[in-house]
């Protein structure tokens, strides 16, 4: 770790006061870049990695599973043209200095990038890093990070016999100028000139200086994780105030009971032709309560795919317009904006409540019996739509009491603010059918309270998930046909709408004309995101009353339509997505009695999709598959808009840090209550 002396440098001491950047523009262009313009910004400018320069990696002989760091001398130079223009690359023959394995020799190689050839040189010492693969006559590495040792002595102390950092860059920025620049940095500035940060109490043992310091240059590797487990657990005190800020500020308005007495609830519970399951249950009385405090609630439902959180939803309805109130449903598609409608209005019509769709084409309203007892049992009117609700057009009568926000993460914070924004103490039941892993639960919705739907209704059929070929498209054409002459329906999901050159993906316009030829005599439909509401409408309307066979669609099906007799499905390039939305395409199958298939193609030249797929063949649990979506794609993926706005999260790994999570909890709810 580098030694400090006294110096006059502060956190925000400007780099270009210090007389440490070197002349060039470039550097001064590279900083600009990355943000770097004080001495805080440098220090909080992270690695992305480490190499431990004392020892380096064995020398390879042969492919490895995994990325080995080298210290290498270059023994020969060549550039090599392949057929067609631009095809070209440039290899270095290396071998280890000093150590083991002296005369082995590996090829480095990069293609069309012709510059190299003046960047290397024989007799050059060289740090690379990267995986090793069978060549043809040697072991290669294709495009290894590398860096070219140059000095020895004082100067070469950033830079080797010891663990040293790799650094995010920018063009006209290295990596030995910057690692220099911030090595110097963490020699001048003493510990009291860095910030502590928020108080963390016991939690923050070691101190941040410490911490920032060891993350840059650790004196072992295990010097990493406490200083990361440091600056992880102020990121997420820094994100639970925020979170306790928001859930302070809708509550500080004050609010009202919008509890009705629950006759019509306790009507429409006695007609289902079903028992809810225990979940539905639990979560309705969560419901109840929190629409009977003087409280506005702000409550996450979150269940897997069909776990029924559309009854949970209407329930609440019933609850709050039986008060007085207007409720609005807000969905993220016209699609599932117009089955809902479709869903409430059967529902409701007994009941006396008015439904009404408000979309960006469409207008509709229920009608209610015009000679029932029932008509207008309830003053408040049930209000579905898309982003039209939120648009001013909506005209809450009764004012706007609650608003359900359905697939919410598919919202930014602004969109669901300004639904809520249309009246006074709204009531908030936000809700996902993409499982949310715990710790991303206590972490990024701190905010809310949370039911979890975690039953699945009886009756549902068994679904069977496979992972194959995409060349296996005419096994898999057979079995489908199999199926419709059973008299079942297909869904047939492609990635793309059209064709592209930059990306080789099935695309549904184009594979349309190709599956109505492989089920001839059956009927097929097609389904995309840029077909207009009333065109969707029709195509879906006629799949849902088995008028189309086979849908050709894209992930615009993806979220809420329901179509029991569909029981099998084909995902076409099923490596393009993500588990968890893989997971939510196959739950529009698996909704009735009938047995269910759901297959993934993959394309054979990426056979690690299989092994990254095969959870998907193993279990239903969309929690367990939530948590190995995470681990596989990481956090900020996963996350997309699901709470926008919060603080960035660079040092927190929220697969693993739930006790942090709780422990930040406990701190930001601490230091709120010593404000109060």
């Amino acid at each position: 770790m580098p030694q400090r002396t006294s110096s006059p440098w502060s956190f925000d001491t400007p780099l270009e006061a210090t007389g440490l950047l070197r002349p060039d523009r470039k550097t001064r262009e590279g900083l600009a870049k990355l943000g770097l313009a004080t001495m805080g910004d440098a220090i909080l400018h992270f690695p992305r990695r480490h190499e431990d320069r004392t020892r380096f990696d064995r020398f390879p002989e042969g492919a490895m599973d995994r990325a080995v760091c080298l210290h290498v001398a270059v023994t020969d130079c060549r550039t090599l043209f392949g057929r067609g223009r631009g095809r070209r690359s440039f290899e270095a023959v290396v071998e280890p200095v000093g150590g083991d394995a002296l005369g082995n020799r590996i090829v480095l190689r990069w293609f069309n990038l012709p510059y190299l050839s003046k960047v290397f040189a024989v007799g050059q010492r060289l740090v690379i890093y990267g995986q090793p693969k069978e060549g043809k006559r040697r072991v290669v590495i294709d495009h290894p990070d590398f860096e070219i040792i140059e000095e020895d002595g004082a100067d070469a102390a950033p830079h080797m016999g010891r663990i040293v950092p790799v650094y995010p860059l920018a063009a006209g920025l290295g990596q030995r100028p910057l690692r220099a620049l911030i090595h110097r940095i963490l020699e001048g500035l003493p510990d009291e000139a860095v910030p502590e940060g928020l108080p963390l109490g016991e939690g923050g043992e070691v101190s941040r200086a410490a911490a920032i310091r060891a993350l840059h240059y650790p004196a072992t590797m295990e010097e990493l994780e406490p200083a990361r487990r440091r600056l992880a657990l102020e990121e997420f005190v820094a994100l639970q105030l925020e979170l306790l800020r928001r859930r302070s500020e809708h509550r500080a308005c004050g609010g009202v009971a919008r509890c009705g007495p629950g006759r019509l609830l306790e009507r429409f519970l006695a007609d289902l032709p079903f028992a809810p399951t225990g979940a539905q249950t639990r979560a309705i009385a969560e419901v109840r309560a929190d629409l009977a405090a003087p409280v506005p609630m702000v409550r996450l439902l979150q269940g897997d795919v069909g776990a029924g959180k559309t009854l949970v939803a209407a329930a609440a309805v019933l609850l709050a317009v039986e008060s007085g109130c207007d409720a609005a449903l807000m969905a993220p598609t016209q699609i599932l904006a117009e089955q809902h409608f479709r869903t409430f209005r059967d529902w409701f019509a007994p009941l006396g409540v008015e439904v009404r769709l408000l979309t960006g084409s469409r207008e509709e309203s229920s009608e209610l019996p015009l000679f029932s007892a029932t008509a207008r049992a309830a003053s408040g009117t049930l209000l579905i739509g898309t982003h039209a609700l939120f648009h001013g057009r909506a005209g809450f009568e009764n004012g706007l009491g609650l608003a359900v926000i359905d697939e919410q993460h598919k919202f930014g914070v602004a969109q669901r603010e300004a639904l809520v924004g249309q009246g006074e103490s709204v009531e908030v039941l936000a809700m996902t059918a993409t499982p949310i892993p715990r710790t991303l639960t206590l972490a990024c919705y701190g905010d809310l309270d949370v039911s979890i739907l975690d039953e699945l209704p009886a009756g549902r059929g068994k679904l069977i998930t496979g992972v194959r070929l995409t060349t296996q498209t005419e096994q898999a054409a057979a079995f489908v046909r199999e199926q419709l002459a059973a008299g079942r329906q297909a869904y047939i999901v492609y990635p793309l709408i059209d064709e592209s050159d930059k990306v080789a993906a099935g695309a549904a316009t184009a594979a349309f004309a190709e599956w109505s030829e492989r089920l001839a005599g059956h009927r097929v439909g097609l389904i995309h995101g840029r077909m207009d509401g009333e065109e969707k409408d029709r195509v879906m309307s006629g799949f849902r009353q088995g008028q189309i066979d086979a849908l050709v669609a894209t992930t615009v099906i993806e979220v809420g339509v329901d179509v029991p007799n569909a029981n099998t499905m084909l995902i076409y390039h099923a490596e393009r997505f993500g588990l968890a939305q893989l997971h939510q395409l196959r739950g529009r199958i698996g909704r009735g009695e009938h047995k269910s298939y759901c297959v993934l193609l993959v394309d054979p030249e990426q056979p690690e999709a299989r092994e990254r797929l095969c959870i998907l063949e193993e279990t239903r649990d969309g929690f367990r598959i939530a948590d190995e979506d995470l681990r596989q794609r990481g956090p900020g993926e996963v996350l997309g808009t699901m709470q926008s706005g919060l603080p960035d999260l660079r040092f927190a790994d929220l697969l693993g840090d739930t006790r942090l999570v709780m422990e930040a909890r406990r701190i930001a709810e601490g230091m709120v209550d010593g404000k109060r």
